[in-house]
């Protein structure tokens, strides 16, 4: 990655490089996300990318940030300090009680309406509700393990799919979910399985827009206000992620739910860690500007939040709203919120042999036939089973009784003279083509097999139904 002529050159790839060139005016380049730490980037680059107010993010495909930088943005001392003193003013328990609260309210309504799990649900709303009554951070924290650990556990069983040529070369715990906790690490770190290294790859790129959300609002993100202060971790940024986490699970389940993923997608490492190919690390790292969006009146306002104590020592007036825009709409009468930008939509493949396909289609050409004719076989033998249960083996008992009792019912003399055998062949049965089945069907009390057969001249009905059909048609 370098400047030339004025152009940021960007070249990747093994043997058959790919070179793309960028202008200074109409490149369109919001975000450079580098995945991985083999290359070179010059200094020239990244002032680059500073003068076009683009960021530069790396990223390794275990989930982890290896490097943010961001449109540079003059930064405001009072309002770092305080941040930093926001557990001595109290605003820190503040801030901490509504981002888990729009946390576990994320999750409350994706268990509730898209695992299906209503106690996990209940568990949940039971941990928010107890949310204003924490005085403390441990006690935030506290409510929030809780909360999590009754939101995962409805995530164990969930299934995940794979192409049916790909199922032989699958580990048996690739095919659920699990647990979010590694075996190899104890924690979320250095997962085993595709959908938690999917999990943790898009935290990543979320917690790179957080990062570059607080430092353009002149925030420090290694200073944390819910997450404790540690070493090599941006505190802060983890802080604002929390609430946008139920949006990041939301798009995984949708995914894993729905479509199948490939075993090329993934490879696993010798201790079993799952890690992601470059190529799908690619795919994912194109939702990036959705966590952005999400993420930014988040982050604007703690900053508004932490500037709210600093106000009555010195006048400054509310913080910019540099991410969403909203003072400026303001000022102009704008009262529409901005346009949420959707994440990009699952890859669709083929169920059979992991194809890609076009929208609307489940198999590609190839595996259409033989998999129509496997849907078949398997729907014809789940009729028969459900044809042979026990209730319809009585629905046909009580409609053969019925229909016994009103044919002994039944006299030769309740049918007009007129109508004969000839007559229905002739005149009544060649105008039945102008009824609908389920006209015939109703009127007779037949199944609407029987009336399809009556209407196609396949079955003669019993002589007491003709004079039904007759004024049916008019005869």
């Amino acid at each position: 990655m370098c400047v030339e002529r004025g152009h940021l050159i960007l070249e990747d790839g093994i043997g058959t490089r790919l070179r793309v060139r960028f202008p200074r005016v109409g490149h369109g380049l919001r975000r450079l996300v580098v995945i991985g730490s083999d290359g070179m980037v010059s200094l020239a680059a990244l002032r680059w990318l500073a003068d076009q107010d683009a960021a530069f993010v790396m990223l390794e495909r275990d989930g982890s940030v290896l490097a943010t930088t961001g449109p540079v943005r003059p930064s405001d001392a009072r309002l770092r300090r305080a941040q930093a003193l926001a557990h001595q003013s109290g605003v820190a328990v503040q801030i901490a009680r509504e981002l888990v609260d729009q946390k576990l309210a994320g999750q409350e309504q994706l268990a509730r309406d898209r695992l299906n799990d209503s106690f996990a649900a209940r568990l949940i709303a039971s941990a928010r509700s107890e949310l204003p009554k924490a005085e403390t951070i441990p006690a935030i924290r506290l409510l929030e393990s809780q909360a999590a650990h009754a939101y995962w556990s409805a995530w164990r069983t969930i299934p995940v799919l794979f192409p049916k040529n790909d199922l032989r070369r699958v580990p048996e715990h690739w095919r659920v979910f699990g647990t979010r906790q590694s075996p190899l690490t104890g924690s979320p770190r250095l997962a085993v399985n595709p959908p938690n290294a999917m999990l943790n790859y898009l935290y990543a790129v979320l917690e790179s827009e957080a990062r570059l959300a607080a430092a353009a609002l002149g925030l420090d993100p290694g200073i944390g206000i819910l997450h404790v202060d540690t070493d090599s971790r941006d505190s802060l940024a983890c802080d604002l992620m929390e609430p946008v986490r139920p949006q990041v699970d939301a798009y995984v389940l949708e995914w894993i739910s729905r479509e199948p993923i490939r075993r090329e997608w993934f490879f696993e490492r010798r201790d079993g860690n799952c890690r992601l190919m470059g190529s799908f690390a690619v795919r994912l790292s194109e939702t990036a500007p959705t966590w952005g969006r999400a993420v930014a009146p988040i982050a604007e306002w703690v900053a508004r939040t932490l500037s709210s104590g600093i106000r009555k020592q010195v006048p400054t007036g509310l913080p910019p709203t540099r991410l969403t825009q909203n003072q400026r709409r303001e000022a102009r009468g704008i009262t529409t919120e901005p346009s949420t930008k959707r994440p990009p939509k699952p890859m669709r493949i083929c169920r059979t042999c992991g194809a890609n396909l076009y929208r609307g289609r489940t198999h590609c050409a190839a595996c259409a036939v033989p998999a129509s004719k496997e849907r078949f076989v398997e729907v014809a033998w789940r009729g028969r089973i459900a044809s042979h249960s026990n209730q319809a083996e009585m629905s046909r008992a009580k409609t053969q009784r019925r229909n016994t009792t009103a044919i002994y019912a039944w006299k030769p003399s309740d049918l007009p003279a007129w109508l004969s055998k000839e007559t229905y062949e002739q005149k009544i049965q060649p105008c039945l083509a102008v009824l609908t089945v389920s006209i015939i069907s109703s009127a007779l009390d037949v199944s609407r097999g029987y009336a399809t057969d009556i209407r196609a001249g396949r079955r003669r009905p019993h002589p007491r139904h003709w004079l039904i059909l007759a004024k049916l048609v008019g005869v």
